[in-house]
C-alpha cells in the first residue's frame, strides 16, 4: 500500500475536486436569496433587469396594472412567478414554418 502525499494524483485530484464544491457553494450562498413561503420576491432593479426595461416603464407596468407587486413602506416588491407568468402570457410563437427551419436548429 503506497502512502499519499499532496503531490501524489489522487490528493491532488481531491484537492482540486474539494476546492470546484467550495467555488460553487460560495457562488450559490452569494447569489441566492431566501424563499419565503416557497416564493422568491424581487426588487424594481431586479426585475427591469429580467424583463431589460427602465425604471420608468416598470413603474408605468404597475400603474397601468400590468404587473402585480408589493407596496411596503415604500419598498416594492415582486413575485418571481408573476414576473414569469407575465412573460409567458405574451409568448408569441413563430407561426412562418419557413421562418423556424432557417432559425431553429
Amino acid at each position: 500500500m503506497d502512502i499519499l502525499d499532496r503531490n501524489s494524483e489522487e490528493v491532488q485530484s481531491f484537492t482540486n475536486q474539494l476546492a470546484e464544491i467550495m467555488e460553487s457553494i460560495e457562488f450559490s450562498l452569494k447569489n441566492s436569496k431566501p424563499l419565503l413561503d416557497g416564493e422568491h420576491y424581487l426588487g424594481n432593479k431586479e426585475v427591469c433587469r429580467i424583463l431589460n426595461i427602465s425604471q420608468r416603464t416598470l413603474q408605468d407596468y404597475r400603474d397601468k396594472g400590468v404587473i402585480s407587486f408589493y407596496k411596503l413602506e415604500g419598498k416594492i416588491l415582486f413575485k418571481e412567478s408573476d414576473i414569469l407568468k407575465l412573460l409567458e402570457d405574451n409568448y408569441y410563437e413563430a407561426w412562418n414554418e419557413d421562418h423556424k427551419k432557417r432559425h431553429c436548429p
